[in-house]
């Protein structure tokens, strides 16, 4: 009688570890596959943007601005040609347009980039401490 009642408390045991335990893997799995959409989300937000900009790139524009930079004017000052010449490799190339837009997401990525692995962290700091409560038990 002992036996067959230890048995039947041993199973249930064993069943409630085997149900806590699938819960947790259901959760641990979840709350990556909703870490992993948003990243790439957010990755095919960026490229979209930078997908946009490149064909918003007036090519004859560009070729302008290159070639006044080779070619000044005469009336331009010494200071106004030190200037035009000291510009970066983008802003001579390119149209201020682009390349303010391709700053501007840089920029922006580097944020999100940062905010995503402050949360990262948050969560697994919140994990730990629900292990270390789930251990405590």
């Amino acid at each position: 009688m002992d036996a067959t009642r230890t048995s039947r408390q041993l199973e249930e045991t064993i069943d409630n570890f085997e149900k806590q335990k699938i819960k947790d893997i259901k959760s641990i799995f979840s709350e990556f596959i909703t870490i992993e959409m948003l990243f790439h989300g957010k990755a095919l937000e960026i490229y979209t943007a930078a997908y946009q900009n490149i064909n918003s790139i007036d090519e004859n524009e560009d070729l302008e601005v290159f070639r006044s930079s080779l070619y000044p004017p005469d009336y331009q000052s010494r200071l106004d040609i030190v200037r035009a010449n000291s510009k970066s490799p983008l802003q001579r190339t390119g149209s201020s347009k682009f390349s303010s837009g391709i700053v501007q997401q840089i920029s922006n990525s580097r944020l999100r980039k940062e905010e995503e692995e402050e949360d990262e962290e948050e969560e697994e700091e919140e994990e730990d401490e629900l292990e270390a409560t789930k251990e405590e038990r």
